[in-house]
């Protein structure tokens, strides 16, 4: 069993809180031997779950790929729903436990299997699109999903000339500005992202100086404006890797930053910051209480599973694109 070592949480958590938490991440880890388990996390944890507890870290599409890839008999998935549904769906025949059941998410409560059955109805013949941040029983109703990463490939992957796209309606938008595939897109949006404004933005950069916009495609196109970067979790890491800037503003969740924080300390990372509220639902204690009681399981009917799965594996043949 891999597991994250306190020289890189250190970097963003003080010692003492370090010394403080050491013996539940303990247990945390006793009991992942124990289970044949791993801690998949998202880049949205906060740092001591992202640098003390998981496994595996990273974006959506990092986070699909594990279930792929690990031999572990548990998945304890340090997310939101969406996030473990998708990992049931790539490997029904692991255990995928959610440490909270009420950890959603905007986009994807925002939309139905019956919505979608509309759409098609209001569009036959035209191919439904949607992305990850959806239930399993939307990607069943749909011919592919695909991440912030990969949607343009996507979408110009079918080779159509128009399709419908769900739910995130700026994600949908800014795909639009680069492709000649017409878009029909649902008006769902993220909760976390939508808030940002383009004149927010503008007055940081007034204040700052000439520094360089990083920003999610989940962001309003007004933010989107004045971004020199535009892409997802992971394109982000990447940009920042490559250019190394002294000072970059991150327009995401603000978890994201303190952990892309830890691998660029010659950043200095300025963010305007918001939180998600249903990605702070997880903490250790209840990934704990999750791995030693095995709750709270994901079950997904079999028929949906494997019509999800087959617009996921159609999104994991695209693969990523930034």
């Amino acid at each position: 069993m891999t597991t994250i070592h306190t020289t890189r949480a250190i970097d963003v958590l003080p010692e003492e809180e370090i010394a403080a938490i050491q013996p539940l991440i303990d247990e945390i880890n006793r009991l992942k031997v124990e289970r044949n388990a791993v801690v998949a996390a998202h880049n949205y944890m906060t740092p001591d779950i992202f640098h003390l507890a998981a496994d595996i870290t990273g974006d959506s599409l990092a986070l699909a790929n594990l279930a792929l890839e690990t031999d572990a008999d548990v998945i304890v998935l340090a997310g939101v729903v969406f996030m473990a549904e998708t990992a049931k769906i790539i490997n029904p025949k692991k255990m995928v436990l959610i440490p909270d059941l009420e950890a959603g998410c905007s986009l994807a409560d925002g939309i139905t299997g019956s919505d979608v059955r509309r759409m098609k109805e209001q569009y036959p013949g035209v191919p439904v699109v949607s992305y990850v941040n959806t239930s399993a029983e939307v990607k069943a109703e749909s011919e592919i999903t695909c991440t912030s990463g990969n949607a343009l490939a996507v979408v110009e992957s079918l080779g159509v000339e128009r399709v419908i796209f769900t739910p995130d309606q700026y994600l949908g938008k800014w795909v639009a500005g680069k492709t000649e595939v017409e878009m029909i897109l649902w008006e769902g949006s993220c909760m976390v992202h939508e808030r940002f404004t383009g004149e927010e933005i503008s007055d940081y950069k007034k204040d700052m100086g000439d520094i360089p916009v990083i920003a999610h495609p989940e962001c309003p196109p007004d933010v989107l404006a004045e971004a020199v970067y535009v892409g997802s979790t992971h394109g982000m890491i990447n940009w920042v890797s490559k250019h190394q800037p002294r000072k970059v503003m991150m327009i995401t969740e603000c978890s994201m930053a303190d952990n892309v924080a830890s691998a660029a300390p010659d950043t200095e990372f300025v963010r305007p910051c918001n939180l998600c509220p249903h990605m702070k639902r997880i903490t250790l204690d209840n990934i704990r209480q999750s791995l030693e009681t095995l709750t709270h399981q994901i079950e997904i009917p079999q028929d949906v599973v494997e019509r999800a799965r087959r617009a996921v594996n159609r999104m994991l043949e695209v693969g990523r694109q930034d």
